[in-house]
């Protein structure tokens, strides 16, 4: 289990003329523990000790609090959203990926909005009894929608599920893009874009490392080897330019894109605390 610091101590001493051997569990040399993947290939960043330096447990660490501070931003940029779509007469809201959100069960619509749960069928199996266990009911407005993004179309449970794709909707898709391959988030933006007027989706992603200068690089790559480490690596990345230039060609009227100084401005400037968001996620919204 040498990995990459046992790989690079290795290297350091066989080029002191020292007899080597490295022994790594790993087919990949350097063990891949931490890694994020990029148009087809894995980048080892060899970083699983550093991602944040704090004691075991600690929620205030550095890393901690950027993300933190991009959670609670990017759910009120999409209830926001949500909040200006129902005043235009928008009554279907499809939460991608849902997992336990909690707009549903809380909303001040009623039953005048029908908000649809879409997630893998595990989660939508797991969801209901933890909400039970919780003594919150689902609303007769709330349709869990079972589908894996990755071997099906949300479209192929929405339909099913009642959805109306001949009347406006607004989509919040959060924290699921970077998970995802690229063909399988653009389809999903591409039903979106070919609803009605006034449809639209909210959602976040990770930027290409390419685009950004080298401090801000280092801390994509430190935030995508901490969840790579966590089992759930990003594998898709976005240069802004290019992506706003995919939606408008999809048929996305509307486009904008936060970016962290724009998320912090909106967001965060009346703060003393010092809360801020870093400069990994982007906040997109796309409107028909």
């Amino acid at each position: 289990g040498a990995g990459m610091s046992g790989l690079a101590a290795g290297i350091r001493l066989a080029y002191y003329d020292q007899r080597v051997c490295i022994l790594e569990r790993h087919t990949t040399i350097g063990g891949l523990n931490s890694f994020y993947r990029l148009r087809g290939r894995d980048y080892d960043v060899g970083l699983h000790a550093l991602t944040n330096i704090t004691p075991k447990g600690t929620k205030t660490g550095p890393l901690a609090r950027l993300l933190r501070a991009f959670l609670v931003a990017r759910s009120l940029f999409a209830e926001d959203l949500i909040a200006h779509a129902v005043e235009r007469g928008v009554k279907q809201v499809v939460i991608l990926g849902a997992g336990l959100d909690t707009f549903a069960y809380r909303h001040p619509y009623g039953d005048g909005l029908t908000v649809f749960e879409v997630d893998h069928p595990a989660t939508q199996a797991w969801k209901p009894q933890r909400l039970a266990d919780a003594g919150v009911a689902i609303p007769r407005s709330t349709p869990f929608v079972p589908v894996d993004f990755e071997r099906q179309s949300a479209y192929d449970g929405l339909s099913t599920a009642g959805f109306d794709a001949l009347a406006p909707a607004f989509f919040s898709w959060l924290g699921v893009t970077m998970y995802l391959s690229e063909a399988s988030v653009m389809p999903v933006l591409e039903r979106i874009a070919a609803l009605p007027r006034w449809s639209g989706v909210a959602f976040d992603y990770a930027l290409d490392p390419d685009v950004v200068p080298g401090q801000a690089r280092q801390v994509v790559e430190v935030m995508a080897s901490r969840v790579a480490a966590a089992g759930e690596p990003w594998i898709l990345f976005f240069d802004p330019t290019r992506l706003a230039q995919s939606l408008r060609e999809l048929g996305f009227t509307y486009i904008e894109d936060l970016d962290g100084g724009a998320i912090n401005a909106r967001y965060f400037d009346q703060r003393s605390d010092g809360l801020r968001v870093g400069s990994v996620g982007h906040l997109l919204h796309a409107q028909v």
